[in-house]
């Protein structure tokens, strides 16, 4: 087995549709034709987006379509320790402060103005930890492997938040916490949470963790040309073989890589082993968003 080692970090707030099977296959793809490891991870670090019986659906869901996992799966809710460690240090380095602003109060700005970066504003009222994205590595670069090179200015995105006011840990800080921890070499998602990455790699930085390789995909649109969602009531993913051929055959379309029109009836199996054998990222077409007319059952 080689030194790479991928993920697929759903959150649990639904089952998955075809544009979360598009971005999970192409990351077991990728994996698997390098001959390393794939985990999955479920981010379920907001319990009120999580309801019961989501992450069994997904697994379920994954199973169905062949996405067979190494190792056991693991949960953001059991890594508040990491989690606590990650914060702690960053306040250590003066790239953390608490935040007592709100949304409301800043609206007319297009990021977070970074009153609280000083002294927080109102002290005694609830705080968010913001990170100090003006002082941090600056500028961001790096190449994604299928949009080329990356520059972004942190500061111009805003002081993003790592712990939230419910004491609920933020996105940004708990992924890149997971993936150093979960030694994740490559990093397959969607273009979406391209511009999440400068964070990410200022987070990286500062804590001293090694930098994956990032490939962000087309974000994948339905018919009506609005992203595919669980907001926007997305269809979930069959768990019967017999519908899940015909939707792993168009998940390999979508990612441009011409599997035979006659693999659409095959086995899972065959399917995928057909997927590890041809993937290429060459073929990808480098588009921020891929309309589908791939039909759920």
């Amino acid at each position: 087995m080689s030194d790479y080692s991928g993920r697929f970090a759903p959150t649990p707030s639904g089952p998955l549709h075809f544009g979360s099977l598009v971005a999970a296959l192409a990351s077991f793809l990728d994996a698997r034709r390098a001959g390393g490891k794939w985990l999955l991870r479920i981010e379920d670090i907001d319990p009120p987006r999580c309801p019961d019986g989501a992450s069994d659906t997904i697994l379920r869901q994954l199973e169905a379509f062949g996405l067979h996992w190494d190792g056991p799966v693991t949960w953001q809710h059991d890594h508040d320790d990491a989690y606590i460690d990650a914060l702690e240090r960053l306040k250590t380095l003066g790239l953390a402060y608490p935040c007592s602003c709100s949304r409301r109060q800043w609206r007319d700005h297009p990021v977070y103005p970074g009153w609280c970066r000083h002294g927080i504003s109102e002290p005694g009222k609830p705080a968010a930890w913001r990170l100090r994205s003006d002082l941090g590595l600056r500028p961001v670069v790096w190449r994604d492997r299928l949009f080329g090179e990356q520059r972004f200015d942190p500061a111009a995105l805003g002081d993003v938040v790592l712990k939230r006011k419910d004491e609920l840990w933020a996105y940004q800080l708990a992924v890149v916490v997971d993936d150093a921890d979960q030694g994740i070499s490559d990093v397959v998602r969607g273009f979406d949470l391209l511009d999440n990455t400068p964070w990410q790699r200022q987070l990286q930085h500062a804590l001293g963790y090694p930098e994956p390789r990032y490939l962000h995909l087309p974000l994948i649109l339905g018919p009506d040309g609005q992203k595919l969602s669980k907001q926007n009531l997305a269809p979930a993913l069959p768990e019967e073989e017999q519908a899940v051929r015909p939707l792993l055959h168009a998940a390999l379309t979508a990612l441009d890589q011409a599997p035979p029109e006659g693999l659409s009836t095959a086995p899972v199996a065959e399917q995928l082993q057909w997927g590890i054998t041809h993937w290429d990222i060459a073929r990808l077409r480098a588009e921020a968003h891929r309309q589908t007319n791939a039909t759920i059952p």
